[in-house]
């Protein structure tokens, strides 16, 4: 660690490692629950997760859980994240620790700036505007063009009928895929082929402003996680998604979980994805936007051509399995460098070193995990539901369970999943409730991209341990529309 007038300079993983390890600073993840950063509090000294829902049952020491009374209806993370910061014992917790506090969100916008800076916090990620501005798919699509990151096929246009579609569309196929400029890609993504298609999504895309209209592709879908720095951009693995499985969520093309192992993708296209992946992060450095981000990837399945999918200015769902590969754990998590490039210390490190030990397959262990929803059209009161800790496939096609633990290391084969609940006893489960996510090492998909048998043993599994209560032929109760029906991971 080396002094320059005064100032401290980190030279290396070793001594950026050994800064965190010895910070003094409280750092806060404010979120509904602490998966996307789950383990993170391993590396850092002094950070905390401050939560709304209570997966652990009160187990996890680092877990910072108050007192839920009435709230307003929550239409959003970030509305949950500025109930959390107006709650008087977050206020408590937060100011008893004392020293200069830093937050980190999944979600946020002006508001939580707002709320945080009152609280004295200091926002570790660009400003809510930037992060809105890059955060629009079509913007993306701009982005990506000027770094020579192209997209499927498309033409940006605001639509207002079926023929003014076809006619700004021309060249594009009969088949089409429209996106609008924000939300989930299971919520917010339409595919068109006919009059009929378009009269069931008209009033979800006209009058929403520019649309993506894009060519649509047999395709894979891919992920990849990155961190734009001063020193450059850090490059994760390309894994694979899970995507639109009915066993696991009642949106067409929404996202259900992702795998990463060595022989995932060919090293053509793994080495495309980072590449590709590095030019959008050097872009986004000349945007003004810095720290974490993730792009999504489609792979034509005729010609093995990469596409732009879309960008997320943030951490995602696939977070915890990059910040928990092997190449994580000989260097540092990928979000340690986010945090490093927000903490004002000077620093150097080779980053075309570590992105060429990141890129080398030996450097990439095997795992994948499964978002798991309530995919009926029903609505009840859950009674019972498996707790949070480390499950295992039993000898009569069930599932038990073995062992309370909140990380994923603990899970020793591939006859063992970690769960993590989210909704509990006492919850509406709804379509589309998230019930947990499980995450278990090897593969829970088939070469040709289906569910194998043993996640579908998992998902019946750990669905047969949620009991719910009929609501009876009563209204249901304005309670029930108090749970999170957008997604929360």
């Amino acid at each position: 660690m080396a002094r320059r007038a005064g100032k401290v300079k980190l030279n290396g993983i070793s001594e950026i490692r050994r800064f965190f390890h010895r910070n003094e600073s409280p750092i806060y993840f404010i979120s509904a629950t602490n998966f996307n950063l789950l383990g993170l509090d391993e590396w850092v000294k002094n950070f905390k997760y401050i939560n709304y829902l209570d997966c652990f049952d009160g187990r996890h020491p680092n877990v910072f859980l108050p007192n839920i009374d009435g709230h307003p209806e929550f239409e959003s993370i970030e509305d949950i994240n500025n109930y959390l910061l107006q709650h008087k014992e977050v206020h408590d917790f937060i100011k008893g620790r004392g020293k200069r506090p830093k937050a980190v969100f999944l979600m946020f916008d002006r508001e939580t700036e707002r709320l945080a800076h009152q609280l004295g916090m200091q926002v570790w990620f660009p400003k809510a505007r930037l992060r809105t501005k890059v955060d629009n798919k079509i913007e993306t699509v701009r982005i990506g063009d000027k770094a020579g990151v192209p997209s499927v096929p498309n033409v940006l246009a605001r639509v207002s009928s079926y023929d003014q579609l076809r006619r700004v569309s021309k060249g594009l196929g009969e088949a089409l895929v429209v996106q609008t400029a924000f939300g989930d890609s299971g919520h917010t993504t339409f595919f068109i082929s006919n009059e009929a298609d378009w009269r069931r999504h008209a009033d979800e895309i006209v009058g929403h402003g520019e649309v993506k209209i894009m060519k649509r592709i047999k395709c894979l879908g891919s992920t990849i996680e990155a961190c734009a720095t001063k020193a450059g951009t850090i490059v994760g693995p390309l894994l694979t998604e899970l995507v639109g499985f009915p066993a696991l969520t009642p949106y067409k093309g929404g996202w259900c979980g992702n795998e990463i192992f060595p022989e995932a993708f060919t090293p053509e296209i793994r080495a495309n994805a980072r590449d590709l992946t590095f030019r959008f992060g050097e872009q986004l450095r000349q945007e003004g936007y810095r720290g974490y981000f993730d792009l999504d990837f489609l792979i034509d399945s005729e010609t093995g051509e990469l596409w732009l999918g879309e960008l997320n200015p943030r951490i995602t769902g696939a977070s915890s399995m990059t910040n928990h590969a092997a190449f994580a754990h000989a260097d540092a998590p990928l979000f340690l460098f986010h945090l490093l490039e927000f903490s004002g210390v000077d620093f150097d490190f080779d980053v075309d070193a570590l992105n060429d030990r990141w890129a080398d397959p030996a450097n990439i262990d095997s795992w994948s995990q499964m978002v798991i929803k309530h995919t009926e059209d029903t609505v009840d009161i859950l009674t019972a539901a498996p707790e949070s800790g480390i499950w295992r496939l039993a000898d009569d096609g069930g599932i038990e369970y073995a062992r309370f633990d909140y990380h994923r290391r603990a899970v020793e084969n591939e006859q063992e999943a970690f769960f993590l609940r989210i909704s509990g006893a006492g919850d509406y489960r709804y379509e589309g409730a998230d019930l947990g996510i499980l995450i278990t090492r090897g593969r829970l998909m088939t070469k040709t991209h289906r569910l194998n048998a043993r996640a579908k043993r998992w998902i019946a599994g750990i669905k047969g341990r949620f009991t719910g209560r009929p609501l009876g032929r009563a209204p249901m109760p304005a309670a029930a529309t108090e749970q999170p029906v957008f997604k929360i991971l």
